[in-house]
């Protein structure tokens, strides 16, 4: 190689000093990851990494302009032993992450055009090269470390040996990690607020209290201090005989033994961290249950923290289908692909109630057909709301959070249920034996890349699919996969903004939900009891383990789907029905009349159009006969065109307006007009009998008859055809004749009505009372007008001729 590749030097560089609060100086971090996304990055490192990445417009800000220790790598990404340091490099950054803001964790790419003068003017001669850059002094001062290890707990010690360095500047930011005495010990509480004062009592080589003192050093109410086996006279005073162990010492002057399973660094931290009053930084101190289960906008549901609940899972399930992908106007192409993946391990693993499966199966085996190009939302939204009627299928709306509420609306929720949701899957594919152990984990990456709302969360996904993916090979591998990427995402967001502080992000499970989950190597690190946590992780996610707590009755899920379909045909019937009024208002020409009026009847109003409709109502399509009990059939096709034709009202050379169509209530229609309407009906009907009577004895042809049968104050309308009148006559001889003169009564009233307003009706047949004013008054502004100028030309023609007769 043109360059030595492995040269591994560490020196001190410069930087300022300036006093920044923990808080703000994670902040900044934080904001400039989020300045260099990890699309724009190339390297071998991303900000998910949680590693500043440096280039020419930061470099300043990083390396001079902080507070903290700063631990560079140059690299060159085409570098082999660069590229196989990398996962150390990513494991130190997750290691001392609760580090800042006394230490700091960047990289920069020097084969990378626009870093070359970083490089150049940090001296650096091979790669990969590790600087630690504190306060500035006068000169440089270089630190040979030898060799680059790939242990982290190696790399660790190194930067602790590099802050701790004699003759440079101690970083604002860094607390004191020397040991302590007895003197001030008894006189701590004396000049600090903190509740806990935890000692270390280790041997001098150790590591142990200093790295707990940095680990703990982004929380508030506990200080860590150092204390040699060599302080004779506190050791003999609380009879310390175990090195490392840890006690801690209380404002009283009262001294307690820290149990933990393993004395090391990670029990030490995760114990310490969790004692009443400690808090991270910056955080409000955590809600008490009392004022939760007092809050008014959402109760609070006692759960189980080592039950996994069904609820949980239906709650994260209603807002993937109903509201996350309800973003999506449209579905096509990749995302409908990763749509149909993920509703198919939805169906074959999700651990639901006979409702909720049905409905995926369903939902699943629709998604399926659906070969020809996009769908729309929408159309999934019904397959969801079970419009079909599918038997027993429904999934409950709304959210129901149990072991994944939070303290606050903000906080965990959804996504606390899709991590569940999918570690669910995981273990229930491993214990179905499915074919594919990918199968879940893609189904879950790709949706996750289409449709999560949080993009910036998604891009951060989506980087750890892609480097590590591809080393699952078996079904437990999967389930150790996700949980082991599960615990990745904890490490990187705890203290955000986005933590709940009454459930801090930790490494899962905790030492007391799995004990056997936990152990230490042969040099006193935590790792991880493998062989334990995959029957952890199989008993903790398996169906039978899921509890039913809080969940909603099926039968009355399956009440509340029939009555939102029910309210939603009726509003679907009901816009229909305006949709048309507005079409028939819009277009009035080429549109049908709503209703017919007889030739020569006055028009009495929407009403009555509604009722003469006849024929095309189903219940007047045919009526039983009142004295055999036979059903006569409806008049044909042709007739009853024939007899609309004749009930269209017309004037020569125009086409007339259609009446506006009213909306109106039917039960209460037919209670109030019915009863009136069938005896005009009848008695309208009267007159065309006698009329076809003396067709008939002239020309036997077929006719209909309106015939009407009053039953204690009932009313009811049918057609008879019959074949000629006199034959009817014979089957009504009794009932009939009474009801022709009961008809006849308003048959006269009728006649004298119609008399009366005869040409009225002529005159404005078609038209409103609006249309005949604005005649009348354009006819008037005509006349005026032409009046007007024929006054005007009249008066200039005689002064025309007055002109010519001059002389």
């Amino acid at each position: 190689m043109a360059r030595r590749c492995g040269r591994a030097t560490s020196r001190f560089g410069e930087e300022h000093e300036i006093s920044v609060s923990m808080t703000a100086t994670a902040a900044f971090f934080f904001c400039l990851c989020l300045a260099f996304p990890p699309a724009a990055e190339a390297g071998l490192y991303t900000a998910s990494d949680q590693i500043v990445l440096l280039s020419e417009q930061n470099v300043g800000s990083v390396l001079v302009n902080s507070s903290a220790a700063m631990v560079v790598e140059f690299y060159a990404s085409w570098c082999g032993h660069c590229i196989s340091f990398s996962p150390t490099y990513k494991k130190l950054a997750r290691d001392i992450k609760e580090w800042k803001p006394a230490v700091n964790m960047a990289a920069v790419d020097c084969a990378a055009d626009e870093n070359v003068k970083i490089c150049t003017k940090h001296k650096i001669r091979g790669y990969p090269t590790l600087k630690v850059f504190k306060l500035p002094a006068h000169s440089h001062t270089n630190l040979l470390i030898s060799g680059l290890s790939r242990d982290v707990q190696e790399l660790r010690h190194m930067i602790i040996d590099s802050l701790e360095s004699p003759g440079d500047p101690w970083p604002p930011a860094c607390p004191p990690l020397e040991p302590t005495s007895e003197a001030e010990i008894n006189n701590f509480f004396e000049t600090n607020t903190v509740q806990h004062l935890a000692l270390i009592f280790e041997k001098e080589k150790s590591y142990i209290g200093r790295e707990v003192t940095l680990d703990l050093l982004q929380f508030e109410n506990i200080t860590v201090r150092r204390v040699l086996n060599t302080e004779g006279r506190l050791v003999s005073k609380l009879g310390v005989t175990e090195f490392p162990s840890c006690y801690l010492y209380y404002p009283d002057g009262r001294f307690e033994r820290l149990v933990v399973k393993f004395e090391v660094r990670t029990f030490y931290f995760y114990a310490l961290q969790r004692l009443p009053g400690v808090v991270r930084s910056g955080k409000p101190p955590p809600v008490f249950i009392e004022l939760l289960k007092n809050r008014t906008e959402e109760p609070w549901r006692d759960f189980n923290s080592s039950r996994v609940y069904l609820a949980d899972l239906e709650s994260a399930l209603h807002h993937s289908l109903r509201v996350e992908l309800a973003l999506q106007s449209v579905i096509k192409g990749n995302a409908l692909t990763a749509l149909k993946a993920y509703i198919s391990v939805l169906a074959k693993y999700f651990p639901g109630r006979p409702v909720v499966m049905n409905l995926l199966k369903s939902l699943n085996s629709w998604l399926q057909n659906q070969n020809e190009g996009p769908i729309s939302y929408e159309a999934f939204r019904e397959r969801v709301d079970n419009t079909a009627q599918v038997p027993d299928a429904a999934l409950p709306e709304g959210v129901r959070w149990v072991g994944c509420q939070g303290s606050q609306p903000h906080f965990r929720r959804y996504p606390c249920g899709v991590w569940t949701l999918f570690h669910v899957l995981t273990v229930q594919a491993n214990n179905a034996g499915g074919s594919d152990p990918k199968e879940v984990l893609n189904a879950m990456r790709n949706y996750i890349h289409n449709f999560f709302g949080c993009r910036y969360c998604a891009d951060h996904f989506e980087n750890m699919a892609r480097e590590g993916l591809e080393e699952v090979t078996t079904l437990p591998s999967a389930v150790l996969w996700l949980w082991y990427r599960h615990n990745r995402v904890n490490n990187r967001i705890a203290g955000d903004l986005s933590e709940d502080p009454y459930f801090p992000k930790i490494q899962w499970p905790s030492p007391e939900m799995c004990p056997s989950c936990h152990t230490v190597k042969y040099n006193g690190e935590h790792t991880w009891n493998k062989a334990q946590v995959i029957p952890f992780l199989g008993s903790y996610f398996s169906s039978s383990h899921i509890l039913t707590d809080y969940l909603e009755n099926e039968d009355k899920i399956l009440e509340k789907q029939r009555a939102k379909h029910s309210h939603q045909l009726q509003e679907s019937l009901v816009q229909r029905h305006a949709d048309r009024i507005v079409r028939e208002a819009s277009n009035p020409i080429t549109s049908p009349p709503p209703s017919s009026v007889q030739e020569g009847e006055e028009d009495e109003g929407p009403q009555e159009e509604e009722e003469e409709e006849g024929p095309q109502d189903e219940t007047e399509a045919y009526e039983e006969n009142n004295e055999g009990g036979e059903e006569n059939p409806a008049p044909a096709a042709s007739d009853r065109g024939h007899q609309q034709a004749h009930r269209i009202p017309s004037i020569i050379g125009m086409r007339l307006r259609p009446r506006r169509e009213d909306i109106v209530d039917l039960d209460s229609f037919v209670n109030q007009h019915f009863k009136a309407k069938a005896l005009q009906l009848a008695a309208s009907s009267l007159v065309k009998q006698r009329t076809l009577q003396t067709k008939v004895e002239q020309e036997p042809l077929p006719a209909f008859s309106l015939g009407m049968e009053l039953d204690a104050g009932l009313g009811m309308v049918g057609l008879q055809p019959v074949d000629e009148f006199n034959e009817m006559n014979s089957i009504h001889q009794g009932k009939g004749l009474k009801k022709r003169e009961l008809a006849g009564q308003y048959f006269r009233r009728e006649v004298e009505l119609n008399h009366r307003g005869h040409w009225m009706s002529v005159i404005s047949v078609g038209f409103s009372n609006l249309d005949i004013s604005l005649c009348v008054i354009l006819y008037a502004l005509s006349f005026t007008c032409l009046l007007a100028m024929c006054v005007f030309f009249r008066n200039r023609l005689r002064r025309r001729r007055f002109k010519f007769a001059m002389p």
